[in-house]
């Protein structure tokens, strides 16, 4: 077999096993009493993780042979060199547990740091999002491409919190970031999860979105279906963005100018 052969085995295999687990996720949804204490809710996210996370651990170990995992979905920062499985087992836990939609489950192979293969199954809408390196990112199999939008002032752009309890300079930046935007883009909008905001950048029904701060899991598979439907993933200053920078944006190129002139104070965080 040769590289691009292998690799679209191994996509087959991925796809089948983050949607076998988004099945499992969705065999659950509703079926309990929405948390109403942290505690509940702390204890739904680690039950929902319980059902669907070794059995997607172990696929995707199989599936490629001398792989490793990276266990904690909060992490921040670079990985060591080798092949990785970043996968976040219910992707917007929260919200499936609330009964809400905005959940899924994915699943991104980094090899030396960079992501090369990614799928975001969401069982909800029967969807699932799949990208390669260098051979465009898909939508249940058809080609989805960024917004061809030209002006910041017709986008759509959305942001959100990188995991609870962020640090006080980070959320202060948020709030100028989001201040700053509301007067140069159309819609300013704040969600999460980070992932389910990049998958509808790369499909093209959200302009841009941006970060502060940055969760692995939450960010790397959306930068490759980003990269990938023809968008630019920078840091905050307009630097290639990677799973070591401290802040995050993604967007068509004809927007990426003035969307970083918008907010290129912002990364500048208060102590």
């Amino acid at each position: 077999m040769t590289r691009i052969e292998d690799d679209k085995a191994l996509l087959a295999k991925v796809t089948q096993a983050v949607e076998h687990a988004g099945q499992q996720l969705l065999a659950r949804f509703l079926t309990i009493p929405a948390p109403t204490t942290l505690p509940d809710l702390l204890a739904g996210i680690d039950a929902n993780d319980a059902v669907v996370e070794a059995g997607l651990r172990d696929a995707l170990l199989a599936a490629l042979p001398g792989s490793q995992w990276a266990a904690d979905e909060e992490e921040k920062g670079a990985l060591p060199a080798g092949d990785w499985w970043v996968a976040d087992p219910a992707e917007g836990n929260v919200n499936h547990l609330h009964g809400r939609p905005g959940w899924g489950v994915t699943a991104t192979l980094v090899r030396d740091g960079e992501p090369v293969l990614t799928v975001v199954a969401i069982p909800l809408t029967g969807d699932t999002y799949t990208a390669l390196a260098g051979r465009g990112a898909f939508l249940n199999g058809k080609p989805i491409q960024v917004s061809a939008k030209q002006e910041l002032a017709a986008a759509i752009v959305a942001s959100g919190q990188a995991s609870p309890g962020e640090p006080k300079a980070i959320g202060s930046a948020m709030i100028r970031s989001a201040g700053k935007l509301l007067d140069a883009a159309l819609l300013v909008r704040l969600s999460v999860p980070s992932m389910l905001e990049l998958i509808d950048v790369a499909a093209g029904r959200l302009d841009a979105f941006w970060q502060h701060g940055s969760v692995r899991a939450g960010l790397i598979g959306g930068a490759l279906l980003v990269r990938e439907a023809g968008g630019l993933v920078t840091d905050l200053t307009g630097e290639r963005w990677t799973a070591a920078s401290p802040d995050f944006l993604a967007g068509p190129p004809a927007l990426q100018p003035a969307i970083l002139t918008v907010l290129s104070s912002t990364s500048e965080y208060d102590a």
